[in-house]
């Protein structure tokens, strides 16, 4: 369906500039004085009786293949031409006016009209198309014209005006506005269609002179009947520009036999002669056009049920379904190759019997399935389902089906039709997002136990060490209070004690928070740190560094967090008093290794077990698109290799100290 907020989306003819329009309007006004001088080659004088007036039917076309905003330009020009033939021709002046003014109202009722109820240039491919363009163009419009010529040319008759320009408007217009749209259109056609184009209007032009220029004044009503092959021939094979544009060419070789006397339509007076023959081009006109637009419409449909089919079947294949029917009464079973493809078969391979068919589907699946069946044979009833089926290679696959059964007037069921369709892919990708759900879970799981376990480290630092001291220290300085005179002797030894409790708090800070990262750099800041934590564990820790570029805080902080990580459970599970830290710089790549010679783990049992410390090391590594590599084995030691982009930031710490 066109856009009628749009008339204008179909026009062919759409000028941009006023040169374009200028050259628009002087092509209008030449072709429509070219029209009516076609046409007044058709006259029947000395009665001046017109059997066709083409300068109408060829201005509506233009108009309806023009945007709307020229119309104005158009119609002036069109008239102009018009004009300009009356004049050479001598009509009155009163003739001159009424039948202009006539033939602009005729033509603005047609182009309005049609234009309107098919929302811009009509496409004739339907019966109900034909009628709607019929009823404004063939019916309504050429009354007026009619009317004007019976009041402007005495003796004129109102029936022949009428014919005169619905005959023109019937034929000529589809004919103009088919052929147009055959030449823009980017469906190229073979050859041959052009050349059986060509030859149709070849015969039909010869046997059209034959039948009325070339008959002389003897009447053959019988060559009428030899131009019937040639129509139907046109409206099967070319729709309706073809039955048009045959019509049209009929019209101009009868009407010019007419003219001379010649052909079937003259023994009577002129008026009768022009009456019976416009009547004989507007029923075969009709007639054929009709015809044309049944052949396009059943084409049209065929196309459709085929663009359909074959959506189907590419749906099928990419979807993979398959469609099967079985008859209830005989138990014929039928299914389709894609069918038989879902279950692992060959084309022809399945075996149409239920034991067969039961024999395919997973064996925890088959009672439900079977169940499924009998209830839908039962009930009549839509019924779908999920089942695993096992194809002959072993593999399992997933099948969703829907089926139904239909009963006949007893309620006895008669036929089975149903699809199914593999879902193993939606399966597996809902096993997938289940497993990452579960290990998301468990990850969540772990964190909040890491993070209680972190923090009952840091109460029991802070209650069972620091909060002690802290204690034995007051209670210290309360004795001192009592006796005064040990205040020199002990002094030195509370302020030792006092500044050990001091650095094991800020220790304890450092592991939080370490500060040091943000005044000292990054490397200085690690090498303050880790030489901190060996003296307090009483391990040696050496520390290199070969890194020159500046390095980003979200990076020095992910490795330090690793580095802090990688010493704790040295610190617990090693048993060594050395491990080695080397950060080094290489190919825009920052590179830490941690080595230890202690008791080593097993890194798989370590990453089934409850612990977070390897998965948190690989999310902080993923976090900053950098990679890290466990190597350990039982009594092997540990090596850890981590690799991070070096990512540049507007104000990086320097990696240097």
């Amino acid at each position: 369906m066109t856009n009628r907020n749009n008339p204008s989306s179909l026009a062919r003819i759409h000028p941009e500039s006023a040169s374009h329009i200028a050259v628009l309007i002087g092509s209008v006004a030449t072709l429509s004085y070219l029209a009516a001088r076609l046409g007044g080659t058709l006259v029947i004088r000395p009665e001046m009786i017109w059997p066709l007036w083409p300068g109408c039917a060829f201005l509506v076309a233009v108009l309806l293949l023009s945007s709307r905003k020229v119309w104005p330009a158009v119609l002036l020009a069109g008239i102009a031409g018009f004009a300009f033939y009356d004049v050479q021709e001598a009509l009155p002046i009163r003739a001159t006016v009424f039948l202009l003014a006539a033939d602009s109202i005729e033509i603005l009722v047609a182009a309005l009209g049609v234009s309107y109820v098919f929302g811009g240039t009509p496409q004739l491919n339907s019966v109900k198309d034909l009628v709607k363009y019929a009823l404004f163009a063939v019916i309504l419009a050429p009354i007026a014209v009619a009317s004007a010529a019976a009041s402007a040319l005495e003796g004129d008759s109102w029936w022949v005006g009428f014919f005169t320009e619905a005959l023109a408007l019937l034929t000529l217009t589809p004919a103009i506005l088919g052929l147009v749209d055959n030449a823009v259109s980017r469906v190229k056609k073979p050859k041959t269609h052009y050349i059986e184009a060509i030859l149709l209007w070849v015969g039909l032009a010869i046997l059209s002179y034959f039948t009325f220029v070339a008959a002389g004044s003897q009447s053959r009503p019988a060559m009428l009947y030899s131009l019937v092959p040639f129509l139907l021939w046109a409206a099967l094979r070319f729709g309706i520009t073809g039955a048009s544009s045959s019509i049209v060419l009929v019209a101009f070789l009868a009407i010019l036999g007419a003219v001379h006397r010649r052909g079937p339509f003259t023994g009577a007076t002129p008026v009768n002669d022009v009456l019976s023959l416009q009547l004989f081009l507007l029923v075969a006109g009709s007639s054929f056009m009709v015809l044309a637009a049944v052949v396009e419409e059943h084409k049209a449909a065929e196309e459709s049920v085929r663009e359909s089919e074959n959506r189907l079947r590419l749906a099928q294949q990419v979807a993979r379904i398959g469609a099967f029917e079985r008859n209830v009464v005989t138990g014929v079973v039928t299914w389709t190759p894609q069918m038989e493809a879902l279950y692992g078969l060959p084309p022809g391979g399945f075996i149409h019997t239920r034991t067969a068919f039961e024999n395919l589907i997973h064996l925890d699946d088959r009672a439900k399935v079977m169940k499924l069946v009998d209830e839908a044979l039962k009930t009549g009833q839509p019924t779908t389902g999920e089942w695993r089926v096992v194809w002959p290679d072993g593999t399992v696959h997933w099948i969703a089906g829907r089926w139904q059964t239909l009963m006949n007037d007893s309620g006895e069921p008669t036929r089975v039709v149903g699809v199914n369709m593999d879902i193993t892919d939606r399966k597996q990708a809902e096993a997938v997002h289940r497993q990452m759900e579960e290990s998301i879970s468990a990850m969540a799981r772990k964190l909040i136990e890491s993070q209680e376990q972190e923090r009952a480290r840091i109460g029991r630092e802070l209650h069972d060490d620091i909060n002690q001291r802290l204690a034995m220290l007051a209670v210290e300085l309360e004795e001192l209070k009592d006796n005064p005179s040990e205040v020199q002797s002990r002094v030195e030894e509370l302020l030792k004690r006092t500044t050990e409790l001091s650095n094991d708090v800020q220790a304890l800070s450092h592991e939080l928070h370490s500060t040091k990262l943000e005044y000292l750099g990054f490397a200085s800041g690690i090498r303050s740190w880790c030489k901190e934590f060996g003296e307090r564990q009483g391990m040696e820790i050496n520390f290199k560094v070969d890194v020159s570029s500046p390095i980003s805080s979200e990076i020095g902080v992910t490795l330090f967090r690793i580095i802090q990580e990688a010493l704790h459970n040295a610190v617990k599970h090693s048993g060594v008093e050395h491990i080695d830290v080397q950060l080094s710089e290489r190919a825009n790549e920052i590179q830490l290794t941690i080595v230890d010679a202690g008791k080593g783990f097993d890194v798989e049992a370590a990453r089934q077990g409850r612990g977070l410390g390897l998965a948190s090391m690989e999310e902080r590594a993923r976090l900053v698109k950098g990679t890290i590599a466990f190597e350990s084995r039982p009594k092997g030691g540990t090596i850890i290799r981590v690799e991070v982009p070096l990512a540049r930031e507007r104000n990086p710490q320097s990696a240097t100290g």
